[in-house]
């Protein structure tokens, strides 16, 4: 009953930004200010956009909002998506041409989508709780029912966000909807601990959306609300906090760096914002990149970045809705 009672303190917390008192609203502007300057003092990202093309491989298929992109390391594109003209798992090679899909009837509301180090893919569904591994080629190795959601779940948004591995093979689950708590898991889904409460404190959240952990065991949290990255130990003990790179909603790991997918947190979700890479030790901008429909991300094994939902300008074949993007080095042919 704990984690429900929490999840009612949570829910007010998580106001629209034009609900918000004047006073809070004043800080969030100049929190943006002061991102914005911090951008202007850095460098800019020679990586170049495009969307993230596919080819239907049938009439009448589409793929609706795209919440989440992977890759796993030859190169393929793992979307994963929330439209019923499609799978909600799609797998893509770089020139579009469909590899395969999975997942009809599994969801409720699809959120990430990861690889892990030995190639399975991992699911969250933001609704039913329930965290998903697959074999590369779709078929079901296991599931963990996290639990602990409110009911009814207000607007199919009460539940899991992301998921994690650590060195040690150990599982780390993002529950930020309705839950502000990180819980860990056994590589064979048997839960050990669980830490995070709501509230604004160190070890407290207001909607962990996104978790990663690096080759050192140390956990990355985007606390989306609070409008920070806190960093952890693999216990949970905190070790940090960053807190000036606005709402993040997705991270990935590259060598020393970690990037962000963020916006002012003034503005609604969605709007234009940055790809921004931080220095793991210093906490200080490597580059950024100007984006738009900022949610999910991830780093490929060629330093390509991929990005989702993407813009709401553009219009292609295949999507319903916004369109994912992919920023490459210029060395790469097209």
């Amino acid at each position: 009953m704990r984690t429900i009672a929490a999840a009612l303190i949570l829910f007010p917390l998580l106001q629209a930004p034009g609900n918000q008192p004047p006073e809070v609203r004043a800080r969030l502007e100049r929190q943006t200010v002061e991102l914005r300057a911090i951008l202007r003092a850095a460098p800019k990202s020679s990586l170049e956009a495009m969307p993230i093309k596919v080819t239907p491989p049938r009439a009448g298929w589409e793929m609706a909002m795209v919440s989440w992109v992977a890759s796993d390391k030859s190169g393929l594109i793992y979307l994963l998506q929330r439209g019923d003209k499609a799978d909600p798992v799609v797998v893509l090679k770089r020139d579009g041409t469909v590899v395969r899909s999975w997942g009809k009837g599994m969801y409720v509301m699809p959120h990430a989508i990861r690889v892990d180090p030995h190639g399975d893919v991992w699911t969250t569904d933001a609704a039913s709780s329930m965290v998903t591994k697959f074999s590369p080629d779709g078929r079901t190795l296991m599931q963990i029912e996290v639990g602990g959601q409110p009911s009814p779940c207000n607007n199919n948004f009460c539940s899991t966000t992301d998921i994690a591995f650590a060195p040690n093979g150990h599982l780390y689950v993002s529950d930020g909807y309705a839950n502000a708590r990180i819980l860990e898991y056994t590589a064979d889904g048997k839960k050990i601990r669980q830490w995070g409460e709501p509230g604004t404190g160190p070890g407290q959240f207001r909607l962990p959306h996104s978790i990663q952990i690096d080759d050192k065991g140390i956990v990355y949290v985007a606390d989306r609300e609070n409008g920070r990255i806190q960093r952890f130990d693999l216990q949970g003990t905190f070790l940090g906090e960053w807190d000036e790179y606005g709402k993040t909603f997705g991270m990935s790991l590259q060598k020393d760096g970690i990037w962000l997918s963020t916006q002012p947190r003034r503005l609604p979700n969605s709007a234009p914002g940055w790809l921004i890479e931080i220095d793991r030790t210093t906490g200080k901008v490597l580059h950024y990149i100007e984006s738009a429909g900022n949610h999910g991300m991830e780093v490929m094994t060629d330093g390509t970045l991929l990005q989702a939902p993407g813009r709401q300008d553009l219009k292609l074949a295949g999507y319903s809705d916004r369109i994912p993007q992919m920023y490459r080095p210029p060395r790469l042919p097209r």
